[in-house]
């Protein structure tokens, strides 16, 4: 897969455009369109459905809970899941072109977020992914579009940065996931998979389901909600 599709930053273009160049046209009119968020064009992707199945594996569950503490993932699962994903975009304290993803999923007992922030980077050439509310890890991604009109998205290399410190995680260490989100058209709505891999444990965390979308009307201030605690300037 070629690595950098895109040709730097442009105003008007989200970073998915730039990260995938040609092949975004390649993508499903409701997929592009909710991957068309920048920063200048107000508007929000809001998804509201249900997660079919979400699970895990039972020998991680202590990294999981240990996730959980900075909403990067969690240690429960089950079955029906009622679920919500936020995109915002907005400019972070460093002038990039960010979108948030901010999935809730509410179980019976609790409710658990998995949050991210996803930057396009000219230096990497690709799109950026930092995990959880104050995006210590950060994770290169490769994109494609899908003989669908999909949109793929797998994790490459991983690096963690907290204070002075950052390190690179060893490829033994990772998880690796691959994440495909697509449009039914069948039963009109979005479908989604995501499955994290170890090269230890094989099967780490995965979750399918679908979802409704709603393009929504953003304001100037986008919700405190979604926005991280702390943001790394490290790419």
């Amino acid at each position: 897969m070629d690595r950098f599709k895109g040709a730097g930053q442009s105003a008007g273009k989200s970073i998915y455009e730039l990260a995938l160049g040609n092949e975004f046209s390649k993508l499903h009119p409701r997929i592009r369109e909710r991957f068309s968020l920048h920063s200048g064009s107000a508007s929000a992707a809001v998804g509201r459905g249900t997660m079919d199945a979400v699970w895990h594996h039972p020998l991680a569950k202590l990294p999981l809970h240990i996730g959980k503490m900075r909403n990067i993932m969690f240690p429960e699962s089950g079955a029906s899941v009622p679920f919500t994903v936020e995109n915002y975009s907005y400019k972070d304290r460093f002038g990039r072109e960010t979108v948030t993803w901010i999935r809730t999923f509410r179980f019976p007992k609790r409710i658990r977020r998995f949050d991210a922030t996803m930057i396009f980077s000219r230096s990497r050439g690709c799109i950026v992914d930092y995990l959880g509310n104050k995006q210590h890890l950060a994770v290169d991604l490769d994109m494609e579009a899908t003989a669908a009109g999909g949109i793929r998205l797998r994790s490459g290399e991983q690096r963690f940065y907290e204070g002075w410190a950052g390190f690179r995680f060893p490829d033994a260490f990772t998880g690796q996931a691959d994440v495909e989100e697509w449009f039914d058209d069948e039963a009109g709505l979005f479908r989604v998979r995501v499955e994290v891999k170890s090269p230890l444990l094989g099967d780490v965390f995965r979750y399918e389901g679908r979802f409704e979308n709603s393009m929504e009307r953003a304001g100037i201030a986008v919700p405190p909600h979604v926005l991280p605690i702390r943001t790394e300037r490290r790419e």
